[in-house]
């Protein structure tokens, strides 16, 4: 059962807090590919003309996906955590709704990366997007931790799951830091992640629960 430290009545379920995320997410990640259609290949008359085409999108290529795959990293953290978290009230909403407002723009500020890899706004938006959506996810785990709205997790695992969370922080704050030099390279950083949650003695998973609080109860479940 959750010790609440707030009313109970101020809580309502996280399920559909969890359920529009989930589609937030998918939209954004949908949308990144926009980037692309908006380029053009020139006049192509010939395979050659289409290979050189190709190629001279290739940064934009580079872009969508390392977008796409950390949107995807996001939402694997957010389907771990909203796996522990059961109730939430308007301050998580309020977290989530602001997180979710930097993952929509995105795409947006992806094709600004695309679009102005040459100039430094457009080299150092995406990453500070990036960074500001990452520490918005991790202050709501810090929410949830404190206000008691995690359940069956115990304080050390709570603890751990908080410091891999931070390890993404650090991560892409250090990404927005080297942008202006190297721009979208530097979220290749994301690579040592794993590394730095073990120096940071987290995890991505809870080493000492059971599993996920069952479905059935309204309050030590999900319902």
């Amino acid at each position: 059962m959750i010790r609440w430290r707030i009313h109970p009545e101020a809580s309502v379920s996280a399920r559909r807090t969890e359920a529009f995320t989930d589609g937030v997410f998918a939209i954004a990640a949908t949308l990144l590919v926009l980037g692309l259609t908006d380029q053009s290949l020139g006049t192509v008359r010939t395979n050659d003309d289409l290979a050189q085409g190709l190629l001279a999108l290739a940064h934009p290529v580079f872009s969508f996906v390392i977008s796409f795959l950390i949107l995807c990293v996001m939402w694997m953290t957010h389907v771990k955590q909203f796996e522990w978290i059961v109730r939430i009230d308007d301050t998580g909403m309020w977290l989530n709704n602001i997180r979710l407002l930097l993952v929509v723009l995105v795409p947006f500020t992806s094709s600004l990366n695309t679009s102005y890899d040459g100039l430094l706004l457009g080299r150092i938006l995406l990453p500070i997007n990036f960074f500001l959506a990452i520490v918005v996810g991790w202050v709501q785990w810090a929410w949830a931790v404190r206000s008691g709205a995690v359940a069956d997790l115990s304080e050390d695992d709570a603890r751990r799951l908080g410091r891999a969370g931070l390890s993404a922080v650090i991560i892409s704050a250090a990404a927005v830091a080297l942008s202006p030099w190297i721009g979208s390279l530097a979220f290749l950083l994301f690579a040592v992640d794993g590394l730095l949650t073990r120096l940071l003695r987290g995890a991505d998973a809870p080493l000492s629960a059971d599993g996920p609080p069952a479905t059935g109860g309204e309050v030590g479940g999900r319902g």
